[in-house]
């Protein structure tokens, strides 16, 4: 069948690559896609949110499967699009409905939703602009340091964290104004978890699960966990702290209450599920959920999986994912996000790339955000490539990602050089 994936970044890019190994795949198209993409499918220049012209593309191209890279488009319900049209309703299409976008899209919603199935997370209130008092009142009865978080979409930045009281009553009071528009119309305020932060991913079709290999990204610009937050600069598979007890908890606690609450609810839930984990001391709680995978950890999670993304995800949409086996590569994956100067604030684009072609073997670069300009690679965002290597360790593949990105080179390029330093 022709498959299309929606998105333009570094996740995007990896599941091209993934799916251009399948044998259910005849042709496979991107889009918007990007410089990367351009090398193993078609890219096609279209907004992800513009349902309309996601439609034509997939009627024109008889496109079998849809999968949805980012979150945006399933908050604003494409899968129910896809479900309530005659033309599109036999359409694979890989994600959550509406209603299971929740879990991402509204913070609260989350909460909520962990609160009733008895998933263990942090203690939270939530606030609108009405009950800002109540807010201030509620932040004088945590501990240092203080957590407010946007309920809506906010890019990755509706996340703060404060480690004085009059500072965070002065940032509920931002947030509640209008500080990441809309999304920060509600703020979630809860009590700080400290401990090690990780990932686990899980394929469910609403029914079953399979548990995807774990991860660890490294969100901060600078190294030792400095400086402002990013998208991620780099993740490591599988998390090295998670032994068999641990992820035993983590299924028993997290992953199953979760599944079976979307069943209970008959939400329809045919995809990803991206859960935030932070281990304190030797117990799992969750942070947030994303209802797609997570970038840059797409990039090791994805290549460490041997089976065929294709059909693994055919079963998921046929909602016979029971009946297949999910064969994990047991080396480590490693990478590396090389970004541009003054990323994650302002920075410039255009800036050509060298070196994409001297990589070792076996050595994967995803690109994040490139595009072609006069037949040659350049820079078109924030962050720009990702150096994917393997090892029978996380050191000997992040030596190898650490050796490969030294070879790749644009005007005022930034990567952290210190992955791993906690681990």
């Amino acid at each position: 069948m022709n498959i299309l994936v929606l998105g333009s970044g570094g996740r995007e890019h990896t599941f091209a690559w993934k799916l251009a190994q399948s044998e259910r795949c005849d042709s496979l198209f991107v889009a918007p896609g990007n410089a990367g993409t351009s090398k193993i499918a078609t890219n096609i220049s279209l907004s992800v949110t513009d349902f309309d012209a996601i439609k034509n593309c997939v009627l024109e191209n008889e496109i079998g499967m849809v999968v949805v890279g980012p979150e945006n488009p399933l908050v604003d319900g494409i899968v129910d699009f896809f479900k309530q049209d005659s033309e599109l309703n036999k359409v694979a299409i890989i994600g959550p409905s509406k209603r299971g976008a929740l879990l991402e899209g509204s913070k609260e919603r989350a909460k909520e939703f962990m609160a009733l199935y008895d998933i263990p997370t942090a203690a939270y209130e939530s606030f609108k602009e009405d009950s800002i008092e109540a807010g201030k009142e509620f932040l004088e009865t945590l501990e240092s340091p203080y957590v407010l978080k946007a309920d809506g979409l906010a890019a990755g930045k509706g996340v703060l964290i404060i480690d004085d009281l009059e500072e965070a009553k002065q940032e509920l009071e931002n947030m509640l104004s209008g500080k990441f528009g809309d999304a920060s119309a509600t703020v979630v305020i809860e009590e700080f978890l400290d401990g090690i932060e990780l990932s686990v991913f899980v394929l469910t079709d609403g029914n079953s699960y399979k548990i995807l290999p774990t991860a660890k990204d490294y969100k901060r610009i600078g190294e030792g966990d400095t400086g402002l937050n990013t998208g991620g600069m780099g993740a490591i598979s599988p998390v090295p702290f998670v032994d068999e007890a641990f992820m035993k908890k983590i299924e028993d606690r997290i992953v199953k209450p979760t599944v079976r609450g979307l069943k209970e609810e008959e939400i329809d839930y045919k995809g990803f599920v991206f859960i935030g984990l932070i281990k304190v001391n030797d117990d799992p709680y969750v942070i947030e959920y994303n209802v797609r995978m997570g970038d840059p950890e797409t990039e090791v999670v994805l290549p460490r999986i041997k089976s065929d993304l294709g059909v693994l995800l055919e079963k998921t949409f046929q909602q016979q994912l029971a009946s297949v086996e999910v064969e994990i590569d047991p080396r480590a994956a490693t990478t590396v996000m090389a970004v541009s100067g003054g990323y994650p604030e302002s920075y410039e684009k255009g800036k050509e790339i060298s070196g994409l072609d001297t990589m070792e073997e076996d050595v994967i670069v995803f690109h994040a955000g490139t595009t072609l300009k006069e037949g040659k690679t350049v820079t078109s965002g924030g962050r720009v490539l990702a150096v994917t290597s393997f090892g029978d360790d996380y050191e000997k593949a992040l030596k190898k990602s650490y050796r490969n990105v030294e070879k790749i080179s644009f005007d005022r390029m930034y990567y952290r050089k210190d992955l791993g330093f906690d681990l």
